[in-house]
Order: structure tokens, then sequence, then C-alpha cells
């Protein structure tokens, strides 16, 4: 950001109603940042990081170069998931001595499937105030943007990395009504496409949403039998980031859930969790994988 830049912010009307709030100290400010567009970032972050004694960060690299596109230049504390606690021990000393200290991530809002929730955790058990700056968000970003109609969504975050384990996750997942929001990596896109389309209904709708706010954003819909075949389709589509959104399955019938409910308790009684659900769903006409996953819950 330019020298003008900088000084035509500050010249807003809007600059003037934040003087006017109060930033107490030995509190700790999570504070979102954009998630790609640098923009996007918000005049009350901007403000808050120019306030703090300290910023802990993800990766000092990456916030030390959004700072100085804004021309802000304060201390940085390194807090990625590898050395939460020490962080939280070196951060809580210095906000009990009365200082205030931003935590960021490298994008996004921090503790949200990032680095940051055992920092604000150890913080708020030793008694000191944690206020959240809201902003830019992944999985918000991309449902605003769907098109899937649904009062509920579920964030799952990261599946497991290796194909049983998110064969199985997944899973579990089958009889959640909410939309579900996955984020993943380029390299693993496919991979995931495969077991989504692997464990539910071809039918139900999925949104990528690759790179958002970025130069390359690219947000597509369709059914989850059509997901392998658009990745494959262009080489682009397997780099960047990934927020994946999937329909969620159709509500069930709550009349009929108790009968279902009924007759795979008598089944489960003299049968294994997968004869059980296979005749209960002869007996009933529902879908099998539903049921499979509806007697495990009854069995444990």
């Amino acid at each position: 950001m330019s020298d003008l830049e900088s000084s035509s912010i500050a010249s807003l009307p809007v600059m003037g109603e934040m003087a006017h709030q109060t930033y107490p100290s030995a509190t700790l400010y999570v504070v979102a940042t954009p998630i790609g567009n640098v923009t996007d970032i918000s005049l009350r972050a901007l403000h808050v990081l120019s306030l703090v004694n300290a910023v802990a960060c993800e990766d000092t690299r990456n916030t030390a170069t959004l700072m100085t596109r804004f021309g802000l230049h304060k201390p940085l504390i390194a807090a990625h998931q590898h050395n939460e606690r020490e962080a939280a021990e070196v951060l809580i000393a210095r906000l009990q001595a009365g200082e205030r200290i931003a935590l960021v991530s490298d994008a996004g809002t921090p503790a949200v499937s990032d680095p940051g929730a055992r920092i604000v955790d150890a913080v708020r058990a030793a008694g000191l105030r944690v206020l959240p700056l809201p902003g830019a968000s992944a999985a918000v970003t991309a449902l605003s943007a769907s098109g899937l109609v649904n009062d509920q969504f579920y964030f799952v975050g990261f599946l497991p990395a290796k194909a049983k384990q998110r064969e199985n996750f997944l899973a579990t997942l089958r009889a959640v009504t909410a939309t579900m929001v996955f984020y993943e990596a380029p390299h693993r896109i496919l991979d995931c496409a495969s077991a989504l389309a692997a464990a539910f209904e071809p039918t139900r709708q999925v949104v990528f949403a690759r790179e958002l706010t970025k130069m390359f954003e690219e947000i597509h819909r369709c059914p989850l039998s059509e997901a392998e075949a658009w990745i494959k389709a262009d080489g682009h589509r397997e780099k960047g980031e990934f927020v994946v959104l999937l329909e969620g399955a159709p509500p069930a019938d709550d009349e009929n859930d108790v009968e279902a409910d009924r007759i795979l308790q008598v089944l489960l009684a003299e049968l294994p969790v997968k004869q059980a659900a296979g005749l209960a769903a002869q007996i009933t006409g529902r879908k099998k994988n539903a049921l499979y996953d509806r007697a495990l819950q009854l069995k444990n």
C-alpha cells in the first residue's frame, strides 16, 4: 500500500469512530486476516494491529509481509501447531504484564481449522480476556456463493490423509442433513472427490471453491457423479487451496425413524450390525447405508 493510500484510509470519517472505542490492555485480540485478497482486511483489524505490543502468528514470514504492506511493524511471536503450548506460556506472561497481543493465522480466522484454539483456551483458563475481530473465513465465503439452500452447515475441516481412515470417517457422515464443509489441499483434491463419490449418493450436489478471493478463483457446482471428471478435465483444477461443500442427506421422516429403530433393536439383539441393517433395509425400504450407520449408533 502506498503512502497516499495509507493517508487516505487514515482520513476516512469512520477512523474517528475507532478512536472512541476501547481496546483494553492485558487482552488477546483474535484477528481475522485476508484469505487471499489483501484488501479484504478490516479497518478495525488494521487499527488493532497498530495498537498491540506484539503479534502472535502461524508463520512470521507471511505475517511480516502482510504487516509491511500496511506500513505496520510489530514484534512477531511464532505460534504454530508445533509449539502452541510453549507459545501460550509466553503470551500469558506478557498479557499478565498488561500487554495487548494480537493472534493471527496465515489466512482467515485463527483457531478455525488453524492453529490458535489451544492458545485461546490457555489464555481463558488463565483468567485473561480474549476479544475477537471478525473477518474473512474460507468456509463462510464458499457457503455464501454455493447456492446450497440449507439453514444448517456442518464444518468438517480436513479429511484424514489415509484412504481407509477417510473412508471410515465419511461413513459416519452419511446421515448428516446439514451442508458439509471440507477443507482440502490441492494434492489430495482428486482423492477427496473419489472418496466422496464412493461414500455418498451420486445425485448429491457438491461445490468446489478454489483459490477464493484470488486471481484464479473458481467456484463450480455439480452432481457428485460428475466431480472427478470435472477435476480431471483441467490440470489447473488440482492447484490452489479448496473448500468443498457437500449437500446434506434429505431429512428423515420421524415416524419412519421410530419404526426403523424398533426393527433394528430387535434384529441387533440376535444379529451382527451388517446383517441387521440389511434385513432392516428389506423390511422398511430404507437405504442400507443409513440404517447401518444408525445401527452402529444404537449398538454403541
